[in-house]
């Protein structure tokens, strides 16, 4: 008897058809190109700067919200109280009804509410004006920052508006006022809600930025990716 190892044996059937010991055809591809680029996305940095010209000064959606939020909030009507008693000659309504002479109630307020929905803070200040009457000023969210004692408490808002630097007293007895929203990572300055939409925000302004590119190019894309098989070419 003769015996034959398996790895010394014939790859192919003797008793097979013909066809069935052809190998397989093997077709080679080419002009096939295969691209990779590893980028990394490119944030809008998250200050009031950041936040203001890429999404309330460059995105219609934000600027809207914000619009529709400030002008909302500025129209509603004001009521002053003293003592349980309504007074509609209260000195705190006329100071609001037109809060310094370049801006009526209804100015201020929305120019407000704009500063604590793009910056999360909005500050203001209460200058005393000719003839004895009371100015109120709104503050850019960028130029102040809040001084804080020893303790970590509140002390005064420093204003910087190029190489002046001005501090203005917070508290009962001061002049300077500091509005913040809801923060749940800081404990003074507050959290502004267009920065929670600003990822959104960013792909919506790059999107747009890449369609006016292609429609300025006539429609035609920068490059284009061609597959010509061996078969195609000859």
């Amino acid at each position: 008897m003769h015996w034959t190892w398996p790895w010394a044996r014939p790859r192919t059937n003797p008793r097979a058809p013909r066809h069935a010991q052809t190998p397989p055809e093997r077709k080679e591809a080419t002009g096939f190109v295969a691209l990779h680029v590893a980028g990394e996305a490119r944030w809008t940095r998250r200050d009031y700067a950041g936040l203001a010209r890429e999404g309330y000064m460059s995105n219609p959606v934000a600027h809207r919200a914000v619009k529709l939020v400030a002008e909302a909030a500025a129209a509603l009507a004001l009521v002053a109280y003293e003592d349980g008693q309504e007074r509609t000659d209260h000195p705190a309504l006329a100071l609001m009804a037109q809060p310094n002479a370049r801006q009526a109630g209804t100015a201020f307020l929305e120019a407000l509410h704009g500063h604590l929905l793009i910056a999360g803070n909005a500050y203001v200040e209460m200058v005393a004006a000719p003839a004895g009457s009371t100015e109120l000023h709104l503050l850019r969210p960028d130029q102040v920052t809040v001084v804080c004692d020893g303790d970590g408490w509140p002390l005064a808002l420093e204003r910087r508006d190029g190489t002046s630097v001005r501090r203005i007293p917070l508290g009962p007895e001061g002049t300077g006022l500091h509005l913040s929203l809801f923060h749940p990572l800081d404990d003074h300055l507050g959290f502004a809600p267009l920065e929670a939409a600003m990822a959104a925000l960013d792909t919506h302004n790059a999107a747009g930025r890449w369609n006016k590119a292609l429609l300025d190019n006539s429609a035609r894309p920068s490059g284009a990716l061609v597959y010509a098989p061996k078969e195609a070419a000859a």
